[in-house]
């Protein structure tokens, strides 16, 4: 059941538009209207965070995640997990009677809603559908290019003015987060005169094919948390700047697949103090970021974690503010966390403020990484 409410049927009803009688004729014209039912997204991350940590151990995220999400969170940066669109992108692809045929010209359509009227000619049909981006601000991060191949559809994003130090050698920069991106392509429809593969509905006098487009994430979405035990006012705040490397600076939409260029991923985060942890009052810095995931994989195939091939180490950064004026941004890697949690979820770093000295210099982005484990000031690199 839970697996049956993880997938999103899309229904695609080709519907001849047949007068008043009272069954329609099995002969139709060369090209008719028909209605196309567009796919709904509706998950819940319990059901699409569906790993199994360990044998018989399902996981839950909410157990593990201690930094909430209150009014504030959700005006900075929206709802914590998916929400349902309201506006798609429709994109028809004819190749007449081969099926799976080379695309050589595309009907593209804004859909308002859930249904959309359009002529078909006879023959096969390819069709792909995503949500069109809607933002709090109202400005986009993510780029489509329609032109460079009619055969498939990429999005990726640009890069901001901050800089990227770790493990993305190509790019100066790190990039802005994706929205939240849901895609779903079907291939060599058949729409024909015989009627064959559609069902009758006597009552909306209609012949109806049934499709399953499954409308799926391809943007994943990654809860960070960095949670300082005994910190007693220490860190009083994090800048808002954070970042998370190695992950894909691209995707394709009829695939799935992201692409193969590793890039740093900017987000935001902020700092919420007495926080309960088990009964401990603890301070906490999180943030939410989407990604195109890991690259050259699409996680929606992939069951277990032991089948991902990542060959990019991840590391997360946050600036912290102390009380005396001073900053830190402190590294950790969060490789393992990232590949068992390879289409989203929690990353959870846990900080002893006791066993950290308070900085007598500034430090902050301008200092790269180093291996030592505790430096005054600078940069800081944990080996999770």
């Amino acid at each position: 059941m839970m697996h049956e409410m993880r997938r999103l049927m899309g229904l695609i009803a080709l519907t001849a538009l047949m007068g008043c009688s009272p069954e329609p004729p099995l002969h139709l014209y060369d090209a008719e209207e028909v209605v196309v039912d567009v796919p709904l997204v509706d998950l819940d991350l319990q059901v699409y965070w569906d790993y199994e940590m360990a044998f018989g151990i399902d996981y839950d995220w909410q157990a593990e995640w201690y930094y909430g999400w209150d009014d504030d969170d959700i005006g900075l940066w929206g709802d914590i997990g998916y929400t349902i669109p309201s506006l798609f992108e429709l994109r028809r692809y004819y190749t007449a009677n081969k099926p799976y045929g080379d695309h050589t010209g595309v009907l593209a359509t804004q859909v308002s809603g859930t249904h959309f009227q359009g002529r078909y000619d006879w023959g096969f049909w390819d069709i792909l559908c995503w949500n069109h981006i809607t933002t709090i601000d109202g400005i986009q991060s993510i780029i489509f290019d329609e032109e460079t191949s009619l055969d498939s559809v990429t999005a990726e994003t640009n890069h901001t003015m901050r800089s990227s130090r770790y493990n993305a050698p190509k790019f100066v920069y790190a990039f802005h987060a994706p929205e939240p991106l849901f895609a779903a392509y079907e291939r060599a429809i058949e729409i024909n005169e015989s009627l064959e593969g559609f069902v009758y509905d006597k009552e909306r006098n209609v012949y109806v094919k049934k499709l399953d487009m499954t409308l799926e994430p391809i943007t994943y979405i990654y809860l960070t948390q960095v949670i300082l035990h005994n910190n007693r006012g220490r860190v009083v705040s994090a800048d808002g700047s954070a970042s998370l490397s190695g992950m894909a600076r691209s995707t394709t939409l009829n695939t799935g697949r992201a692409g193969s260029d590793a890039i740093t991923v900017d987000y935001r985060a902020r700092m919420k103090t007495d926080c309960d942890k088990d009964g401990e009052k603890v301070d906490i810095i999180g943030g939410r970021l989407l990604t195109f995931g890991i690259c050259n994989l699409n996680a929606n195939k992939i069951s277990r974690a032991d089948e991902v091939p990542d060959p990019h180490p991840h590391y997360m950064d946050i600036n912290m503010l102390f009380n005396n004026g001073m900053d830190s941004t402190f590294v950790f890697n969060v490789t393992s966390q990232v590949r068992q949690r390879y289409k989203g979820g929690v990353i959870t770093i846990e900080l002893d403020m006791d066993t950290i000295p308070i900085p007598t210099r500034g430090g902050g982005s301008g200092f790269d990484a180093v291996v030592k484990p505790i430096e005054d000031g600078g940069t800081h690199e944990f080996e999770m």
